[in-house]
């Protein structure tokens, strides 16, 4: 599906103001990607940090650390003088403050009020936070008391799992970024009068390319372990195939319900089957996924209501002419579409039997048609290009 139609004749792009909780994090490639992206596009972009990311990032990102403004590290008493310094301003951020209930009101002013002051130091003109918890509602406080622009950007738990506050934040920000059509319209039906704009995460193609040989007879998962990847769902459908028809499958990453897989595993004898390799960097999945037989995406809705909207893995193998087999959910019946692979229900094992049986039985030449047709379908709308030329129109015209 292709996006939107961009505003024309816009002002040169400006600086803009990433309110970020922590960064850069490992399994967030999406938002310092989107950050090189926007520079690319001639933005100045000033990533600010509401606490420190202990933990590993992609080793590319690495780079991105040394423009981080930490916002510890802004003065207390000189962002909150600048903030009572606009009236206006600062009646506009108290409006807000009155509706939200999810942060303690102090810390949020003053959380803002170091935003607004980061921003006014840097010449940031918009502010634009990810993820629609207490970054966007500092980024929100701090566009007020600055008096610039606004936008945030809902990925998944934060819309549907553990939501704060949504509604007031969808009214106040001057723009709000949806991943997929689903969240656009169940955010519109949560504030009816909000900017909100469909502009689904891209990847860059030219990292992740087609084999030129063939592939490894494996099928590939790659995603954290946690609920929403529908992983004991996965390996109880493959456990249901025949020995003699059941497909080997690797699984990437990392997470809590590590030990829980681990005994599935053992309980339905799928050890010679399934292999769970790891956190791996995403230059691994570029290098060592083309050779799969097909990728498998099998997410669910979690019983709080948390779920993947537009997961980057299932672009990215589409990129690399896998076939793939995926949940009917929010943002990937738009990436597969009809041409990358087969959708199943979010949640039925007997349907994702079918679909696993069907993929791992594919002759190479229809496998191969159907990559072609998935990769030319991300070329078409979910580049990482595509996506800033996106965002960046409506940030300058919103900005403008």
């Amino acid at each position: 599906m292709p996006f939107d139609a961009a505003p024309q004749h816009l002002p040169q792009p400006g600086a803009i103001l990433y309110c970020l909780s922590s960064f850069p994090v490992l399994s967030e490639t999406f938002v310092s990607n989107e950050i090189r992206a926007m520079r690319a596009r001639g933005h100045r972009v000033v990533p600010l940090t509401i606490r420190d990311h202990l933990g590993p990032c992609q080793p590319e990102d690495e780079a991105l650390k040394a423009d981080i403004v930490r916002l510890e590290d802004l003065p207390r008493e000189a962002a909150l003088l600048r903030a009572i310094g606009n009236p206006a301003g600062l009646a506009r951020a108290l409006d807000f403050l009155r509706q939200q209930q999810a942060l303690p009101r102090r810390s949020l002013l003053l959380a803002g009020a170091r935003v607004a002051l980061a921003a006014r130091r840097h010449g940031c003109r918009h502010i634009h936070a990810h993820f629609a918890h207490a970054a966007a509602a500092t980024a929100i406080m701090g566009a007020r008391l600055a008096g610039v622009t606004v936008s945030f950007i809902g990925h998944g738990f934060d819309i549907y799992g553990t939501p704060a506050d949504l509604p007031a934040k969808l009214r106040a920000a001057d723009l709000v970024i949806a991943t997929c059509d689903d969240m656009r319209d169940d955010m519109l039906a949560l504030a009816p009068g909000a900017r909100v704009e469909r502009v689904p995460c891209g990847i860059d193609p030219s990292r992740f390319q087609p084999a030129l040989h063939p592939g490894n007879g494996r099928l590939l998962a790659v995603g954290r372990l946690a609920p929403q990847k529908g992983y004991p769902l996965l390996f109880r459908a493959l456990a249901a195939l025949p020995a003699a028809r059941r497909p080997c499958l690797d699984v990437v990453g990392e997470g809590a319900e590590r030990p829980m897989l681990e005994a599935l595993l053992d309980q339905l004898r799928l050890r010679p089957w399934v292999r769970l390799l790891g956190a791996m960097p995403n230059a691994w999945v570029a290098q060592n996924g083309p050779v799969y037989q097909g990728f498998v995406a099998p997410y669910v809705i979690c019983e709080d209501g948390d779920r993947d909207t537009g997961p980057m893995v299932l672009k990215e193998a589409m990129a690399m002419g896998l076939p793939v087999l995926a949940s009917a959910l929010m943002g990937m019946k738009e990436t597969v579409a009809d041409v990358g692979g087969r959708l199943v229900p979010p949640g039925d094992q007997a349907a994702l039997t079918e679909g696993l049986a069907w993929l791992a039985a594919l002759p190479p030449e229809q496998a191969a048609a159907i990559g072609r047709r998935g990769r030319a379908h991300i070329l078409a709308g979910f580049t990482l290009e595509a996506q800033a030329a996106r965002f960046s129109a409506l940030v300058t015209e919103v900005a403008a």
